[in-house]
């Protein structure tokens, strides 16, 4: 057979197949039928191509302003009352605003109040304990010659890292962001003078919460500018070693700076225009605090004024009204605070602020007008970082028209000197006043396990309670980590628990938590 019929003859016989060929029968695809095609044959996904998956008005917050006004709320600072303000507010799906002059968040606490004096007294608290442990001082140290900037350092490094959290806060929940000095042309309307000096620009809104927190009062009978001349925020800018420095007011801020400059190896006089240090706290706590600041060579100088004060180039000379003159390398002044309102221009809304700056509010936080509010220490009491926020938060609650908002009411002091003292609740004055049958339990550091570990052994844990009912009234403490430990207690009230929670709860040992058990112990036993 040729080639060429053998090619012929497979032709024929494919043909043959091609028309016998069976052709499959069409059956309607089922859903079942594209749920296994899917399972056994996924789609497959190239970022190459074209599909792009978008959200559409899926994923857009709701926008429920008013056509009326730019923003729904503007908050005028961006410490921690206008933070936590800001947040409550725009997380319920409102156009917020935020207007601070500082380029970075975090308002003053950030910046030259809160973070960096408690970063500040954390290092020389380390300082302090490097310096008493036997196992490293070697009678070689000189952080005592080192300038208080230098010190600082950590602090700044707490504060960038402080602001870059924050900040994402602000993006996350897509608040406007504007840098610049506002003040009011009307009850809707503010002018905003920009930071960076390119002019300025107005903006409406339905209502705001006024947070710009405040500054330390300066009188007009010091010099401010003077390089021996400080006062708390000015202090943080300090580049030269003083042995000896005046501190004038006892408040707070003088107090812990009082222990901040001991613990550098400063010579402080402390001057009081009161009877007492931090009279408000528990007798037995102030006077613990006095008995250790003359131990570490704090001079205190009660019911003293300022007459005024001399400045050279090589010293200060402060004169008293006593009489007495004390020379020093610097002062700091530490006698009380002005609310950042004087640039508001609050007149033009019919609101006035008092004396020292601060606004009056009610217990929703709203002030005399009724669209604009305010919280943090603009509004005085507790001037306190921690009360700020939660009083922010409330505010952008009544702003909202919640009804179940409350207002802030019990809040523990948190001084941090070396040692740390807090407290919340009655002190034993107040409860002899009220003619409360209370009675005392008391824990001291040194007999806890952890504290001589620790090697810290100076504190007091002390428990006033109803002597029939148990109901715990004050707790008051003394002591390093008194910041954290008052919280125990803090949790314990707030549960309506009675004393008896203590003895029967079971505490990690060795900690400083078990300070309760025994404090609990001690005045169960003075029960009869």
């Amino acid at each position: 057979m040729s080639k060429q019929e053998h090619v012929q003859k497979s032709e024929g016989k494919d043909d043959v197949v091609l028309k016998n060929k069976v052709e499959p029968e069409k059956k309607e695809v089922t859903a079942q039928d594209k749920k296994i095609d899917a399972d056994h044959h996924p789609s497959l996904i190239s970022p190459l191509d074209s599909k792009r998956i978008k959200l559409g008005s899926l994923g857009k917050r709701p926008n429920k302003r008013s056509a009326k006004y730019e923003f729904d709320a503007v908050v005028l600072g961006a410490g921690p009352a206008g933070e936590a303000a800001a947040m409550k507010v725009a997380k319920s799906g409102k156009r917020v605003a935020v207007i601070d002059p500082r380029d970075q968040v975090g308002g003053n606490s950030t910046h030259v109040g809160t973070i960096p004096s408690k970063a500040l007294r954390q290092t020389v608290y380390n300082l302090i304990n490097y310096g008493r442990d036997p196992l490293f001082n070697r009678g070689n140290t000189n952080y005592q010659q080192v300038p208080l900037s230098r010190v600082l350092d950590k602090a700044r490094r707490v504060i960038r890292q402080q602001v870059s959290t924050h900040t994402r806060f602000y993006e996350r929940n897509q608040i406007t962001m504007i840098q610049g000095w506002a003040s009011f042309i009307d009850k809707h309307t503010l002018r905003i003078d920009m930071s960076d000096g390119s002019g300025f620009e107005t903006i409406t809104f339905n209502k705001a919460i006024i947070t710009v927190g405040s500054r330390p009062y300066r009188p007009d009978i010091l010099d401010f500018e003077h390089p021996r001349v400080f006062d708390s925020d000015k202090i943080l800018q300090m580049d030269y070693v003083a042995h000896k420095i005046i501190i004038y007011g006892a408040g707070v801020i003088g107090c812990e700076y009082a222990s901040i400059f001991t613990g550098l190896g400063y010579k402080v006089d402390l001057i009081n225009n009161k009877g007492e240090l931090l009279s408000y706290l528990d007798s037995e706590i102030s006077d613990a605090l006095s008995h250790d600041f003359r131990q570490f060579g704090v001079l205190i100088r009660h019911n003293e004024e300022i007459d005024h004060l001399e400045t050279h180039d090589d010293c200060v000379v402060l004169h008293l009204k006593s009489g007495k003159k004390i020379k020093s390398d610097a002062i700091l002044w530490s006698n009380g605070r002005s609310g950042n309102t004087d640039g508001l221009n609050l007149e033009a809304i019919g609101l006035n602020a008092n004396n020292r700056g601060q606004l009056t509010v009610d217990d929703t936080y709203c002030t005399e007008i009724d669209n604009v509010y305010a919280a943090g220490d603009v509004i005085g009491w507790p001037s306190l970082a921690s009360a700020a926020y939660d009083q922010g938060r409330c505010a952008g609650a009544f702003v909202l028209g919640e009804k179940n908002a409350e207002p802030v009411s019990s809040v523990p002091t948190g001084i941090y000197t070396i040692p740390e003292i807090s407290c919340i609740g009655k002190t034993e004055q107040e409860l002899t006043d009220e003619h409360v049958p209370y009675e005392v339990g008391q824990a001291f550091f040194k007999h806890l396990a952890r504290s001589q570990i620790i090697g810290d052994r100076s504190g007091v844990l002390k428990i006033l309670f109803h002597r029939e009912t148990l109901e715990i009234l004050g707790i008051h403490c003394y002591g390093n980590h008194a910041s954290e430990i008052i919280h125990i207690g803090q949790a314990v009230m707030k549960c309506n628990n009675t004393l008896e929670y203590f003895t029967t709860t079971t505490f990690n040992y060795p900690t400083m938590a078990e300070a309760y058990r025994v404090a609990a112990l001690n005045g169960l036993n003075r029960v009869f």
